[in-house]
């Protein structure tokens, strides 16, 4: 199993040991002991499982303290690029994203720790989308930010994404300040 940081070091590609044979594949898609090993030290306390269309935009969102909320994503069938976004006041990477592509095919994973926002777009025809969540769900901590904020600038690989009304009414990151992390050395938000 493979750890390996992003341009945004806190958030990590995870790429697990894949064994195939002519019945087809198996792997480890989360061991705890591994993950920490690997950076990740996350006690995750919920699963979500999504589907989606082509075109499909979903986020930017985070969930913010005393709720905050790290994410491990993987792709169980289809193809998104997903997204992370630093969003903590301060950090010398702040309002900085990264982007992977996640298949069922690369069986690639995507760690984002608290701070961070998230999005994906589905690229097939349909995704299925899975991801740990560090905390239970809060909606009064999330916020959401536009997904095509300028001062971002997020590449997406979509024109015309298919988007939730609160997504297309999402402010950008400058209007949401008051309610962001802060940065502090060492991971802490």
């Amino acid at each position: 199993m493979k750890f390996a940081p992003t341009e945004l070091t806190e958030v990590i590609l995870v790429e697990p040991d894949v064994h195939r044979d002519e019945r087809g594949f198996f792997l480890e898609s989360y061991q705890r002991e591994k993950y920490r090993d690997g950076g990740i030290a996350a006690e995750f306390v919920q699963d979500n499982h999504s589907r989606s269309a082509r075109g499909t935009l979903r986020g930017l969102h985070a969930q913010l303290a005393p709720r905050a909320q790290a994410k491990l994503v993987r792709v169980v069938a289809g193809e998104i690029f997903d997204v992370a976004v630093d969003v903590r006041r301060g950090s010398p990477r702040f309002g900085r994203w990264v982007g992977v592509a996640l298949s069922d095919r690369n069986f690639r994973q995507l760690y984002i720790p608290p701070g961070f926002a998230h999005g994906f777009c589905v690229l097939s025809e349909r995704a299925e989308v899975e991801y740990k969540c560090s905390e239970l769900y809060f909606p009064e901590n999330e916020i959401a930010i536009a997904w095509n904020d300028p001062g971002i600038g997020v590449a997406w690989p979509v024109e015309n994404p298919q988007l939730s009304k609160r997504d297309c009414e999402a402010p950008p990151l400058e209007a949401v300040l008051e309610r962001l992390p802060h940065y502090a050395p060492h991971g802490a938000v």
